[in-house]
């Protein structure tokens, strides 16, 4: 068998009532959930089992959501006895990752991604910026599409024939015009911002002071960077933190370099199964679950 490596799910994941069956029967979860109360000053827990489905939605709100309900699993089933040798998180699933490595403590990744969450929403504030998910075209075709545009870039390489495009609303209308005559498929999606474009790059800098101001600690295991698609060298975990605000998540390198590396199971910690169906179609030979329910638990076969 080869190694193990967890990846964790990034914003578009919520749902209402996510966790709440974990922080009811574990102990661990309960602990979990209670102290990111604490931490942000306002009651994630209630926002988190009983909503409204609008303010959790919120960029500010849903980071810290997601990276609580995945570290709480997390917890779950370190306890239960899993072990794994890296960890890669989807954009904001890179904090819970660097906190399954031990890089960051849980209390550190929470105000990190509250404050990034901040940063992304308010990015924008006239929403000049808009995203697309891009389907049924070739990717190459699509980034030589993007270079023709000054404020339009890919921001997703999420698997093969699947590229979330980021930048300009104006120029945006015009790459929709060319994929559409590509017989590619665009479908805007319902963001804050141009997440992960050069438009970004003021809320990059802004967050590279929060970051300042946190320790990173040696880990065991590698986390693979969404901005290098490698493991992120020791001491520039600040730096390639920043960049990713502004780069490009280049998931399915990611998961292809890991695969190269001797990675053949993969697990998804948190809510939702986005990554389980990106990772099948960019590898169908390697083994993939998915932890969101406790009942997923039992069909862990490797913790048996």
């Amino acid at each position: 068998m080869g190694k193990i490596a967890v990846v964790f799910p990034g914003q578009g994941s919520q749902s209402l009532g996510m966790g709440k069956d974990f922080y009811e029967q574990f102990s661990k979860a309960k602990a979990i959930i209670d102290s990111a109360d604490t931490l942000l000053g306002f009651n994630l827990k209630d926002l988190l089992f009983n909503g409204p489905v609008e303010t959790l939605g919120m960029t500010e709100n849903t980071q810290p959501a997601i990276l609580c309900v995945s570290i709480a699993i997390l917890e779950v089933l370190k306890e239960k006895g899993l072990v794994f040798q890296a960890a890669a998180g989807h954009s904001l699933g890179e904090y819970s990752a660097y906190t399954a490595a031990g890089k960051i403590q849980f209390q550190d990744a929470l105000k990190l991604v509250r404050e990034r969450g901040l940063l992304m929403s308010n990015a924008d504030p006239e929403k000049k910026g808009g995203m697309a998910a891009v389907m049924r075209m070739d990717d190459q075709v699509l980034v030589d599409i993007c270079a023709k545009y000054s404020e339009v870039v890919p921001a997703n390489f999420n698997c093969p024939g699947q590229i979330v495009i980021s930048g300009n609303k104006e120029q945006l209308a015009l790459v929709y015009q060319e994929i559409d005559a590509a017989k590619g498929k665009a479908m805007p999606l319902n963001v804050s911002g141009p997440f992960h474009s050069p438009l970004m790059k003021k809320a990059a800098e802004e967050f590279k002071k929060t970051l300042s101001g946190i320790e990173f600690k040696k880990s065991l295991i590698p986390v693979y960077a969404n901005v290098s698609a490698s493991p992120v060298e020791e001491g520039k975990e600040k730096e390639s933190l920043t960049a990713q605000i502004s780069s490009s998540v280049r998931w399915t390198e990611t998961i292809q370099n890991m695969i190269k590396d001797g990675f053949d199971t993969f697990i998804e910690i948190g809510n939702g199964k986005v990554l389980q169906g990106l990772i099948k179609k960019i590898d169908k030979t390697v083994k993939i679950y998915g932890v969101e329910k406790p009942e997923d638990i039992e069909k862990l076969d490797i913790l048996k």
